[in-house]
């Protein structure tokens, strides 16, 4: 297996440390993960992810000039592409009541209906006695 840089390649968890893990990519050659390229989310223990001899699936980062291969797990997972189109709403499931308003009407129905919501939340605070952010009210 030829190990280049931007290539993905095949190894086996060789040992793992506390920054990082050791990847064997065969044929006497070592890289290392380190533990920001081990996954997307924050890892705070490795062994959560990792276990000594597991296969992974390897991005090769660098080759230095010292031989040292720096390689990442996580840029080798192929990630869902984001798509640059804006979502397709179907505004025709709308209900009838809806599709027959003028923009005034619907705006004027939302604001009911929000200043209604908004007295159902003032009224459950008022009778527990607690603000919105888990604070109780001192005086």
């Amino acid at each position: 297996m030829l190990v280049e840089e931007g290539k993905i390649v095949e190894g086996i968890v060789s040992g793992i440390t506390n920054f990082g893990a050791f990847i064997d990519l065969g044929k006497g050659k070592t890289g290392l993960v380190h533990i920001s390229e081990v996954a997307d989310d924050y890892v705070k223990d490795i062994n959560e992810y990792l276990k000594d001899k597991q296969k992974v699936k390897v991005k090769v980062l660098s080759i230095g000039d010292d031989g040292k291969i720096s390689l990442s797990i996580r840029q080798a997972v192929k990630k869902v592409e984001k798509s640059t189109q804006p979502i397709e709403v179907d505004w025709s499931t709308n209900d009838n009541e809806m599709a027959n308003m003028s923009f005034d009407d619907k705006l004027s129905k939302f604001l009911k209906e929000s200043e209604e919501k908004m007295q159902v939340l003032k009224a459950k605070t008022k009778s527990t006695g607690r603000r919105g952010n888990g604070f109780r009210n001192r005086v």
